[in-house]
Order: structure tokens, then sequence, then C-alpha cells
């Protein structure tokens, strides 16, 4: 198929998934510096879907499950799952709902307001800080945290990076060691004495489990929130809609609309595999131990899938939607995160009369590799 198009990742990008978009109708698979960036859905698909020729072990620093294959990672998947099964994420709907009733409440009307960091972090850290157990008192610490990753994140130096992990490890370690041998019952004290193949979890594998849980999704539901309400703000139909369904108390419509909104401007911009042997991928040659992106976000928006990527259709795009992956490792905390979506949205549009785009300033992209927005300035109505 000749020689494969090549990902400037050096450049300024007003908006990446232009850039991803052009590049995926030259190429199904690009190069970027020494990896390979699967761009077309169908390739994204066939990779993430086969375990055998991608694995997942591509880190250091273990991760589980993210970082396992085969029956290691089943082993521990089946673990992380039991904490995140229907019954469980509807038992936390009542506190998610709390939360964002008491940001919105506090927001003021007819001047700017950011988005994230006035909405999306605060819940964000709030949300996961009651659904593990986690004091109150610990959220400017994580909201510091969380603002240190993004700037280590998007530094793409590794050893800052390194150090930034390391110091959530040794929060989680920290909270670890209060909790053993005391009465507590939250899901941090069920970890302690959670089992698996027989045995209790070590030290290491629940703070792996927790900084999967929450290094991640922390700043994943804030970026979320920007995206969704910079998509309302400026799509007056389809916020219009929403409010419609809001009215109408139609959770399943409302957790697809978010869905589908995040498919148009996915901010889960890639995962890394590494191929096990050499393969032939968008027919281009993928050798053995050579590294694979998985663009989430470009195979998001593949007209070949989707026809127009930027039309809103939530029924029709849903079976093809892959905001939250596919394959062994889809990811595990779909219901929750869609729930404190769904939340979030009832609260903010039910206790507003309308959202507007801030007029004294521009909403402002997030950079590779980040995706989304680093701000969304807003006027609540």
């Amino acid at each position: 198929m000749g020689d494969p198009a090549e990902i400037d990742s050096g450049r300024s990008w007003e908006d990446q998934r232009s850039t991803y978009d052009a590049l995926r109708a030259r190429c199904a698979v690009a190069r970027e510096e020494s990896n390979w960036v699967a761009l077309r859905h169908a390739e994204v698909v066939a990779a993430a879907t086969d375990a055998e020729a991608f694995s997942s072990q591509v880190s250091a620093r273990k991760a589980i499950p993210n970082s396992l294959d085969g029956t290691d990672h089943a082993a521990y998947r089946a673990v992380v799952d039991r904490y995140l099964t229907e019954e469980r994420v509807a038992r936390e709907e009542p506190q998610c709902r709390g939360h964002a009733a008491a940001i919105i409440d506090a927001l003021p009307r007819g001047v700017t307001v950011k988005t994230i960091a006035q909405i999306g972090t605060p819940y964000a850290v709030r949300s996961q800080s009651t659904w593990l157990g986690w004091p109150a008192d610990l959220e400017e610490e994580l909201v510091a945290w969380m603002r240190d990753n993004r700037a280590a994140t998007g530094s793409g130096n590794r050893d800052r990076t390194a150090e930034v992990a390391e110091r959530f490890d040794q929060m989680i370690r920290a909270m670890l060691e209060t909790r053993r041998g005391t009465p507590i019952t939250d899901v941090t004290s069920e970890l302690l004495n959670d089992t698996v193949e027989g045995r209790l979890l070590t030290t290491e594998e629940i703070v792996s489990i927790l900084r999967n849980w929450t290094a991640g999704d922390l700043g994943s539901l804030a970026t979320s929130v920007g995206v969704i309400v910079q998509f309302l703000a400026t799509n007056p139909n389809i916020q219009r809609e929403m409010r419609t369904l809001v009215a109408a108390s139609d959770r399943a419509a409302l957790a697809a609309a978010a869905e589908e909104i995040l498919r148009i401007d996915d901010p889960f911009v890639s995962n890394r595999r590494v191929a096990t042997r050499a393969v032939n991928l968008g027919g281009q040659e993928i050798g053995k131990g050579q590294q694979l992106l998985l663009n989430w976000t470009a195979a998001n928006r593949d007209p070949l899938v989707f026809g127009d990527p930027d039309r809103y259709d939530p029924s029709r795009n849903a079976d093809a939607n892959l905001v939250f992956g596919i394959g062994p490792h889809i990811c595990p905390g779909r219901a929750l995160t869609l729930m404190e979506l769904r939340v979030m949205l009832e609260e903010l549009i039910g206790r507003t009369n309308w959202i507007d785009p801030a007029p004294d300033r521009p909403a402002v992209r997030e950079t590779p590799p980040v995706g989304g927005w680093a701000r969304v300035p807003i006027v609540l109505r």
C-alpha cells in the first residue's frame, strides 16, 4: 500500500480531530515517530479485539487489569467487575446527585463560569471520593494532583509523569494503612479483604486497582463534562432536545446522548498495544515488538461507519461507538461513568433555564496527547 502517512507530533493543533480526519482519509494506519497509529474504525476494532497479536503489556508500571493479557487479565478483571455491577452503580446515584445539585446551585447566573474547573473537577473528585470512601478533606489535594497530572501528561516527559504517579500511589498507600484492622466499610476497605485466585490481594495490587479507578477516571470524568457542556452550549437545538429528555425523565436517552456527544468529540484519544508477532494491519506491516496506538478519537469519526461524523444521531451510531473501547479491555466503568454523566446533565439542565457560550472568552482545545477541551467558559441562565 506504499509508505504510511506521518503524523507530525510536534505541531500545534487547533483541533486534533480535523488532523486525524485528514490522515484517516489517506490511510488506515499511519506512523508517529517510532509508533504505528490505527486511525480507521475497522483497524482499531481488529487490533483491540485481537489480544493474541496485540498485547496490552506496554508499560513498565503494572496496571491492573489494563496491562494484563489472557487469563491473568480475566482473573483481575473479575475482581474489578464485582465493584461495578448495575446494583452497585445504582447505589451511588443519590450521592452523585447530591454533589451535582450542590455544585450547580452554588454557581452564579449571568456571568462566566469555568465548566471544567468549577463543575467537572469538583464533581469528579467528590463523586469518586464518596464511592471509594475517601475523606472529603482530601478534595484540595486531589484537585492539585489532577492539575499536576494533566500538566505532566501534556509535557510528554516520562520522568515527570512517573513522579506524579508515585505521588498518587503514596496517597493511596497512606489511606490503606489507616483502614487496616478497622471496621470501616467502604470500597477501599473491601479491597483489603478481597481475593484473586484464592489469595488476598497484595497492597501493590490494591494500589494499582485504585490508581486505575481514580488517577485516570478523575480527569476523564471532568473532561467529559467539559466536552458535553461545550457541545450543548454551541448546539442550541440539541440543548432543547436534552431539556425535553430531562423533563420527561428519559434516563436511557440521556445516557445515550452523552455517549454520542463523546463519540463526536472523543476526549479519550488512544490506548497502546504492542505487536507480539509480525502483523499486517490496514496494509501496513507492523513488526514484532513495535507499538501501536489505537486512536479512538479518529475511529469514532470514521465516515465509512458513521457517515457525517459530526451528525448527532445516538440511536444510529450506538452499536459502533468506541468511546469505552471494545474487546477484552472494554472499560469496566462504563455504567458508572454514564450514570455520573447522566446525573450531572439532569441537575445542570434541570436547575438552569439555558446554557450559553461565554461571550467574553473562547473555549480552548487541549493539545495532543490530551483530548477534549482545556477551557470551556459558559454562562448559566
